[in-house]
């Protein structure tokens, strides 16, 4: 720059910074990277809803998400410290951390519900779990090791009508003896579009299976070391779930379909919906808590289960798979519907 100019341009740039809004002006954001588990949908809305509406940016973050998918590890990245928080599927990941002495902690729990369901035929008028024992059951070799053991264990099924689900829908959709698994959000929209029936759902959280779905994982240290950094990602998130939910999600839905071109307004819509009508997000404990909620009794009362059911030893400390720090403050309950 000319030194002649210097004058004139700096007292540009400093009326320029007076018109800023004073909070921007002494701000200075931190850097976050959150890597979610999955491509981008309306399961991940709320993160997406807090980058877009501005939310992060107000407590002070620069939140860059990394979608998962088929070819990425992010709860990897976030052991090998190449992202600040990562977003596990279930309870259960957060167990395997603590038998194997990974040192992450879960901060937050978004679905009060694990959406895990299994389909079944209208002709057959399923009502109770206990009416899929009979039925052919398409389950996945990670269902099978999973929420299938605690089904054998509390309910009684058998492995042996247990045929491999591939995450194709055809063979359910042919024999009408049999049920499928899926996530309430997803599947059942899936097999109505592909063969023209609404199947019944089944949901397992409804009937015991009480562990906590997208939770916000951290490592311990940054827990330990950097607790109001990771306070406000929890509260900022919280405050995104719920303009997610019951506010115009229009600015989160348009970022997730620059991350994932193949979704569709409609499958948007009909995600948040059943998410609103079985409480996946809020129900119980949010309602008193706020979104996101944890208990030790509920943690305690999923680990005993597994143990049960031979998923988890009863030998690991499953206390150090999270912590209730940052949870339970009732941030964002003001923005809850009344009714």
């Amino acid at each position: 720059m000319n030194p002649a100019f210097l004058p004139r341009a700096l007292a540009a740039g400093l009326l320029a910074l007076a018109a800023l809004p004073p909070g921007a002006r002494a701000q200075t954001l931190d850097k976050i990277s959150f890597g979610t588990n999955w491509v981008a949908q309306a399961e991940h809305g709320g993160f997406f809803q807090a980058v877009a509406d501005g939310t992060y940016r107000k407590y002070g973050l620069d939140v860059t998400i990394v979608p998962g998918g088929p070819n990425a590890n992010n709860r990897m990245l976030l052991i090998a410290g190449k992202l600040d928080f990562f977003m596990s599927a279930n309870t259960l990941q957060s167990f395997d951390a603590a038998a194997n002495k990974v040192p992450l902690v879960a901060v937050a729990a978004i679905f009060q519900k694990d959406p895990q369901v299994f389909l079944t035929h209208p002709e057959a008028k399923i009502t109770k779990l206990e009416d899929l024992k009979p039925l052919t059951l398409f389950v996945s070799k990670e269902g099978v090791a999973s929420y299938f053991q605690w089904l054998k264990s509390e309910y009684g099924f058998s492995e042996s009508k247990v045929k491999p689900y591939t995450f194709n829908s055809q063979p359910f959709i042919v024999n009408k003896q049999s049920a499928m698994q899926g996530y309430v959000t997803s599947e059942p929209y899936a097999v109505q579009k592909a063969a023209g029936f609404k199947p019944g759902v089944i949901l397992l959280a409804d009937h015991g299976f009480n562990a906590y779905s997208t939770l916000i994982e951290t490592r311990r240290d940054v827990a330990e070391n950097k607790p109001d950094f990771v306070q406000r990602f929890v509260d900022a998130s919280v405050i995104g779930w719920y303009s997610y939910l019951y506010g115009d999600n229009s600015a989160g839905n348009a970022m997730i379909k620059k991350f994932n071109p193949e979704m569709t307004d409609e499958l948007l819509a009909y995600s948040v919906g059943k998410m609103k009508e079985y409480g996946i997000v809020d129900s119980g404990d949010t309602v008193r808590d706020g979104i996101g909620a944890m208990s030790d009794a509920r943690v305690a009362s999923f680990f005993d289960k597994m143990v049960r059911a031979g998923v988890v030893r009863r030998d690991i400390d499953y206390r150090q798979a999270y912590t209730l720090r940052f949870t339970n403050k009732g941030v964002g309950l003001d923005r809850r519907p009344k009714n």
